[in-house]
C-alpha cells in the first residue's frame, strides 16, 4: 500500500506514535509518505520506502493568521495525485481531520476516491475537543471519517461523551518496539548520579501543568525523607521554573538532575528505578510504557487511560490524581527491598509485550484494509 502519514512533527506522544507507525510499515514493504510542516524528530535518517513532503505557508500581510489547514489540504491533494496514494492516515483531529476531509472532496471531485483514517491521541479531544468553538468541526469530521481509531477505552469513551457521533472508533493502543534481549545497566554512567546505595527515580514530560511536575517533586520529597534518593527530570515546559523554585524551598536541589530536553530518553530511563506520573489526565500514558519496557515500575495517577497500562500491584501502583502520600507510600514498597523492586521489573518488561509494535502494527494494516475495500 501507498500510504500518506499526516502528524505534528514534535516531541508529542501523537507525532512519536505516527512516526514509529510509518517506520514500521515502511520495513514491511508499504510505501510511506509524511506530509508535516517540519521534518518529524524521530523519522532519523534515510529509510528505504519513506518520503517526506514539507507544507510550506507563506507570509501573506493579509492573514493575521497562517492559513495552515488550507495549504495543508492543497498539499494533500498534491502528494495523493502524484503518488497515487491508496490512503491517509491523520494524527490528531485539528486541523488534520478537517484539512483530510478538505481534501477527498476535491480529490472526489476529479475522480479520485482516497479514504482517510483519523486517529484520535488525546488532547484533541480532552482538551481541544472541548472548546465549544471546535466542537460542530470535530464532529463533522469524526463522522465524515472513513475509520476513526483511539489510543485507548478510556479516550474512546471521552469522545462519545463529548460528541455527538455515532461513528464506530476502533481502540488500536500505542505501542513500543519490544528488545530482544534487554540492555545491560551503564554502572559507570549510573554512578555519576548517584550511589549504589540510593534509587533513582525519574519523570520524563513537557512540563505543562496537566503534568502535574510539582507532585512529581512532593513525591520524591517524601521519599528521600525515608530513604535517601535521587530523581532524573526529563523534558522542558512553562512549569520548569515554578519546579525549580520549589526544589529550592524544599532543600532538594542537590539531588534534583534537570537534564532538558532530550530526543532519545532510554538510556535515562534504564539508570531508574522507579518512574512517576502523576497527571491531571492521560488519554494512553506513552512515558510510561516506555519506562516499563526497560523494567523500570511505574508510580502514576490513576486517571484516563494510565491504568490501561500500569498494572496496579503488577507493574507499579495507582493513587487518585494529588494523592502524592499514597503515591509516596507506593514507591517506598516498591524500593523497599531488592526482591520486591527485582519483581515489579520483570512485571513491567512481560507487561509490554502486549503492546509489541509488530502486533499493533498489523492491526492497522488490518483496518486500511478494510477501509480500502
Amino acid at each position: 500500500m501507498k500510504i500518506g502519514i499526516v502528524l505534528y512533527p514534535t516531541f508529542g506522544g501523537s507525532g512519536v506514535v505516527a512516526t514509529e507507525l510509518g517506520k514500521s510499515l515502511a520495513a514491511k514493504g508499504h510505501e510511506i509518505h509524511f506530509i508535516t510542516y517540519s521534518q518529524p524528530v524521530r523519522l532519523g535518517s534515510f529509510k528505504e520506502n519513506i518520503f517526506y513532503h514539507e507544507v510550506t505557508v507563506s507570509d501573506y500581510p493579509l492573514f493575521e493568521y497562517e492559513p495552515y489547514e488550507t495549504v495543508l489540504a492543497s498539499k494533500m491533494v498534491d502528494v495523493v495525485k502524484h503518488e497515487n496514494l491508496d490512503i491517509l492516515h491523520v494524527h490528531y483531529a485539528i486541523p488534520h481531520a478537517s484539512a483530510a476531509f478538505m481534501a477527498r472532496q476535491i480529490l472526489k471531485s476529479q475522480g479520485i476516491k482516497t479514504p482517510f483514517v483519523t486517529t484520535l491521541h488525546g488532547t484533541d479531544i480532552t482538551l481541544v475537543g472541548k472548546d465549544s468553538s471546535f466542537e460542530p468541526v470535530i464532529t463533522f469530521c469524526l463522522n465524515e471519517s472513513d475509520a476513526v481509531t483511539a489510543v485507548s477505552e478510556s479516550l474512546k469513551q471521552d469522545t462519545y461523551k463529548h460528541f455527538s457521533t455515532s461513528r464506530e472508533i476502533s481502540v488500536i493502543p500505542n505501542f513500543i518496539p519490544i528488545q530482544e534481549k534487554p540492555s545491560e545497566k551503564n554502572l559507570a554512567c549510573r554512578r555519576r548520579y548517584a550511589p549504589d546505595n540510593e534509587p533513582i527515580l525519574c519523570h520524563i514530560s513537557n512540563f505543562r501543568k496537566v503534568k502535574r511536575v510539582q507532585d512529581v517533586l512532593k513525591v520524591f520529597a517524601k521519599v528521600n525523607e525515608f530513604k535517601k534518593s535521587r530523581i532524573i527530570l526529563v523534558g522542558d515546559g512553562p512549569e520548569r521554573y515554578s519546579l525549580q523554585e520549589l526544589c529550592r524551598e524544599l532543600s532538594l536541589c542537590d539531588r534534583v538532575i534537570f537534564l532538558g530536553k532530550l530526543r532519545d530518553t532510554q538510556q535515562v530511563l534504564e539508570l531508574a528505578d522507579l518512574f512517576l506520573l502523576p497527571s491531571e489526565t492521560e488519554s494512553f500514558g506513552l512515558a510510561a510504557l516506555e519506562a516499563m519496557a526497560v523494567g523500570v515500575p511505574v508510580i502514576s495517577s490513576n486517571t484516563g487511560g494510565i491504568p490501561e497500562v500500569n498494572l496496579h500491584g503488577v507493574t507499579g501502583f495507582l493513587s487518585n490524581v494529588g494523592d502524592v502520600n499514597d503515591m509516596a507510600k507506593n514507591a517506598l514498597h516498591i524500593i523497599e527491598d531488592d526482591e520486591t523492586l527485582q519483581r515489579f521489573k520483570k512485571n513491567a518488561v512481560l507487561r509490554t509485550k502486549d503492546f509489541d509494535i509488530q502486533k499493533i502494527v498489523q492491526r492497522y494494516e488490518d483496518l486500511y484494509k478494510k477501509v480500502l475495500s
